[in-house]
């Protein structure tokens, strides 16, 4: 075999038709080279010092023959491991090279390399497929007809046309049949759009709309169907009544009568007939449906073959009618009749629908489409056994929208017909017309009558039930576990609840309040197919390539808004109470239901919203009354915390305090030390744990884990790259590092220094926790004042902060002082009139108070200090001398000049001193004013050049000892604050 073999072979089984069973592609296949290195011992034949291909015998196989096949498998199983299998790859079949495994799976899972030597089909994770499969004319288009041929047209279309008149008859059935179609349209192309499981209409909704739409809209279709069984069994048993008075069990006296010149009894069957009947027919339907889809694919024909017949009696009948034949009022097909009856004649009625003028009853177009729709509806009956089609891309289209136009075609002839064949009088009045004029008698109409309901009783009873357990199936409601059922198999307790809830509406009897809310909810089926095939066309994700290319989102935009406007065109009141009931199943499912992603059509909306908005931000920065906090939070803990909790509890409970009423993004980082290559799964797992972990904390953010050889690289990349355009992070929250000297964690200053000094570099403002463990949940109320020891310009950071801590329950009852700092005594009042008048213009309450410090002259005034910091103090200052002390000998051995994290530096001891004093002096000021404040928040230092870390930290030691819940922040250079409007 050569390569062209090879290859034509290979295209052979890649273009195989659909139900083709493929072969199985195994390691050792001949369709795979095998490739290997040069010998290095130079015994080649060829002089080249390039490798070659392996020249390994290959072994002629008949693909068709599975014994062949296994021959070659045996034989190959038996050779050498060091024979290689597309090794350079990293894998193991083809059916891992193509992606096909996971790629034929609804829901993708991880792939995994096949064990070696495991046999594996090109065909694996695709559903299982049942031995019997409908085609398009018995899986499509027969359920759609007979759902679709009920009772409206034997018993009521020719009273609308005498009542509406040919031209209203004629724009009614195409209102209705456009509706329809247009959702048909919609139908074939979400059907045609991948594989489709069973659930019909409601796997296309919720795939395309989301599981809470998807399940809303599916259980009140279910309902619909269900319910709608009960009332063709009710039309068929009423029916069969009228037909057979003798069958009768009770007798009922005459109670109407009609509206001819010579008044005629009408007799009407009894309710608890009705009800024992339809009870008797319910269970022999189900009886019918329990034999599944083979025994229906059977009994179909024998209830579709005389449906068609009494129409084809009708037309005939139609045609061979004479003026008073067969019956007084019908004139054949008359132009005088067709004019006379051109125009509508909308008269009062009684309940029977006889004309009467003092009857309760008036109608107008809106009832006349409020009556035909539901002589419409059965589009859905095909999709609804989606499970059981071979093809759905193919039958479902083609299937559905040849029985709409079928039908539609049907109901367009016959009002022409039977507007020139009868005068309106006998139109109105003869509720059989058809069964009157019907050649060669008009029993053929009552069977036809019969069957045709039987027959779309046994569809809903058929797909209602799949509709359930396709549902049922997604396990979305816990509360419908009980009607899972196994691919392939029958949904045999759904069945028995749907009749149930079939015989439970026939025993009611008296259906004319349901009925509306039926035809409700298949419009709020056709209403979501339009909308899911109008959003998923409108937003064209690269997914979205439909094998049916006659649609556009503009002709779902027109179903949908049709369905909507026949909804309120039959009862506002009944659309109100349908969509309420919608409603209501959506929020059950928002909350009782399991999240499910399954990549409907909003993810997408969501995504070219984001792209959007995130293209109008532009690149220029953000003008203040826009700015929004995005903190950065970095998780990763100066120690170590307990297993399984990935983030400092109460950073979560910080990050929803920097939101207005939840507005904001956080974004959650963390660094896992390491190379990335080895822990690259490590931090999928990490990142799926921190985002479990801050949705259990109920902050809206993103979780990501970075893989960097150490924390401060890993920072340093995370601060440059994080975010995109605008939607950056633009402030940094962290722990303060409280233990580095208790657990003597050496390496924490320089870190700690890095970072700041990193985000003062990437201009990012800075906000740093002290005494995290203490900061309250939003259930520990605080009472006091949140103090500002605004020392610096920032941009209006912290007095922004501060406001938005009063958002929050937990620091409602606060109050904000602002404490100024003044050099000098004369700068104090003026000083404090400009903050006043400042707070005042940016809408904020707070008690501004002015404490003067003066200047460090040069003198140590710590000795004298009788407070808490004077120890703190002291011990700063013995261990920076220390520190000094040590560096300067290390330095005098080793020859070179003062080194520090790796950097030199020149350190200023007098400066230094400075440093000390002041902070000493601020945290003194803290303690003596702010001791009982909720919470203190503070101007953080920046880092001084050349300067060891270790210094630094002791300085912020010192600022921040004794005092129990601090927030130290630096401000970047932007306002986040503006006077104006």
């Amino acid at each position: 075999m050569d390569n062209g073999d090879i290859e034509s072979n290979s295209d052979d089984n890649l273009r195989a038709p659909i139900g083709r069973k493929y072969r199985p592609v195994v390691d050792n296949d001949s369709a795979v080279l095998e490739m290997s290195s040069m010998d290095p011992s130079g015994s080649s034949s060829s002089s080249s010092a390039l490798p070659v291909l392996h020249q390994a015998p290959f072994k002629k196989v008949n693909a068709t023959s599975q014994e062949n096949i296994d021959e070659v498998v045996d034989e190959e199983a038996n050779r050498p491991q060091r024979d290689s299998k597309l090794e350079l790859f990293g894998f193991d079949s083809l059916v891992n090279i193509l992606g096909l495994k996971s790629m034929t799976e609804e829901q993708s899972v991880e792939p995994s390399s096949p064990r070696d030597g495991e046999n594996i089909s090109i065909t694996q994770g695709r559903p299982k497929t049942s031995e019997l499969k409908l085609g398009t004319l018995m899986g499509v288009f027969v359920p759609c007809l007979q759902n679709i041929l009920g009772i409206i047209y034997y018993i009521r279309f020719s009273w609308i046309v005498g009542m509406a008149g040919i031209w209203e008859s004629l724009l009614v059935v195409a209102f209705c049949g456009s509706c329809t179609f247009l959702t048909g349209i919609s139908l074939s192309a979400i059907a045609t759009n991948g594989a489709m499981k069973g659930g019909g209409p409601y796997y296309l909704i919720g795939r395309a709309l989301g599981p809470e739409v998807g399940v809303s809209i599916g259980l009140c279709f279910f309902l619909g169907n269900a319910v709608a069984g009960s009332l063709y069994v009710l039309g068929a048993v009423e029916t069969f009544l009228k037909a057979v008075p003798a069958a009768g069990i009770f007798r009922e006296t005459i109670t109407r009568v009609n509206g001819t010149v010579v008044p005629e009894p009408i007799q009407s069957p009894s309710s608890h007939d009705l009800q024992i009947y339809g009870i008797v027919v319910t269970i022999l339907l189900c009886f019918i449906v329990f034999g599944g889809v083979k025994m229906i694919n059977r009994v179909a024909p024998a209830f579709l073959i005389p449906v068609l017949f009494s129409l084809f009696c009708i037309f005939i009948g139609i045609a061979v009618a004479k003026k008073d034949h067969p019956s007084p009022g019908i004139t054949g097909l008359s132009l005088t009749s067709f004019k006379e009856n051109w125009g509508p004649d909308y008269q009062n009625t009684n309940n029977a629908g006889i004309p009467d003028p003092d009857g309760d009853v008036s109608w107008n177009f809106n009832a006349m489409v409020g009556l035909f729709f539901p002589a419409v509806t059965g589009i859905m009956a095909g999709s609804n056994r989606s499970a059981s089609l071979k093809d759905t891309q193919r039958s479902i289209p083609i299937g559905t929208l040849a029985a709409t136009l079928t039908t539609t075609a049907m109901y367009v002839v016959s009002v022409l017909l039977f507007g020139a064949l009868a005068t309106r009088e006998k139109l109105l009045t003869d509720r059989l017309l058809t069964a009157t004029v019907a050649w060669p008698f008009p029993a053929i109409i009552y069977i036809g009558i019969i069957l045709s309901t039987l027959g779309a009783a046994l569809q809903s009873l058929t797909g209602a039930p799949r509709l359930l357990a396709a549902i049922a199936n997604d396990d979305i409601l816990p509360v419908l576990n009980y009607f899972k059922v196994v691919e392939g198999k029958e949904p045999y307790i759904a069945t028995l609840f749907t009749a149930f809830l079939c015989i439970g509406c026939v025993v009611i009897g008296n259906l004319d309040l349901i009925t509306p809310t039926i035809t409700m909810f298949f419009l709020l089926c056709y209403a979501g197919v339009n909308l899911s095939c109008f959003l998923l066309d409108l937003l064209d994700a690269p997914s979205w390539r439909p094998r049916w290319k006659f649609h556009h989102w503009s002709l779902s935009l027109l179903g949908a808004f049709l369905c909507i406007v026949i909804m309120f065109l039959i009862s506002w009141s009944f659309t109100v109470v349908s969509l309420a009931l919608a409603s209501l199943i959506y929020y059950y499912v928002s909350i009782k239901g399991k999240a499910g992603d399954w990549g409907d059509g909003f993810k997408s909306a969501y995504f070219q919203l984001a792209l959007r908005s995130l293209r109008s931000l532009g690149a220029n920065q953000v003008h203040p009354k826009n700015w929004y906090p995005i903190p950065l939070i970095f998780c990763r803990p100066w120690g170590k915390l307990p297993e399984n909790v990935p983030c400092h509890p109460k950073l979560a409970d910080f990050a929803n305090c920097m939101k207005k009423k939840g507005r904001g993004m956080s974004i959650f980082v963390s660094i896992l030390d390491g190379d990335y290559h080895e822990c690259a799964e490590d931090a999928k797992e990490a990142t799926k744990q921190l985002a479990t972990y801050i949705d259990y904390k109920r902050c809206e953010g993103v979780a990501e884990i970075v893989v960097a050889p150490n924390m401060s690289e890993g920072f340093r990349g995370i601060v440059q790259t994080m975010g995109l355009g605008n939607l950056k992070p633009n402030i940094v929250v962290m722990r303060y590092p409280e233990i580095w000297r208790r657990e003597n964690l050496t390496e924490i200053p320089a870190t700690f220094v890095g970072i700041i000094s990193d985000c003062i570099v990437a201009n990012k403002a800075v906000v740093i926790v002290k005494g995290l463990d203490e900061w309250p949940n939003e259930y520990q109320r605080q009472y006091g004042t949140i103090d500002l020891y605004w020392i610096v310009r920032d941009g209006g950071l912290m007095l922004l902060l501060s406001q938005l801590l009063l958002t929050k329950e937990s620091f409602e009852s606060c109050k904000i002082q602002v404490f100024c700092i003044a050099e000098e005594d004369n700068d104090a009042e003026a000083l404090k009139a400009d903050v006043k008048k400042f707070l005042y213009d940016l809408r904020m309450q707070a008690e501004v108070i002015v404490i003067n410090m003066k200047s460090w002259d040069g003198q140590t005034e710590g000795g004298a200090q009788q407070d808490e910091s004077i120890g703190a103090y002291n011990g700063a200052q013995q261990r920076i001398a220390t520190y000094m002390e040590d560096m300067k000998s290390r330095a005098e051995k080793e020859g070179t000049q003062l080194m520090a994290d790796g950097k030199p530096v020149v350190v200023d001891e007098h400066q230094v001193e400075k440093f000390l004093y002041t902070t000493l002096k601020l945290n003194s000021t803290i303690l003596r004013y702010s001791r009982m404040a909720a919470v203190v928040l503070v101007s953080l230092p920046p880092p001084p050049v050349n300067h060891p870390a270790y210094l630094y930290m002791e300085y912020m030691d010192l600022l921040v000892e004794n005092v129990q819940r601090l927030l130290i922040i630096r401000g970047y250079r932007r306002d986040v604050v503006t006077l104006f409007t």
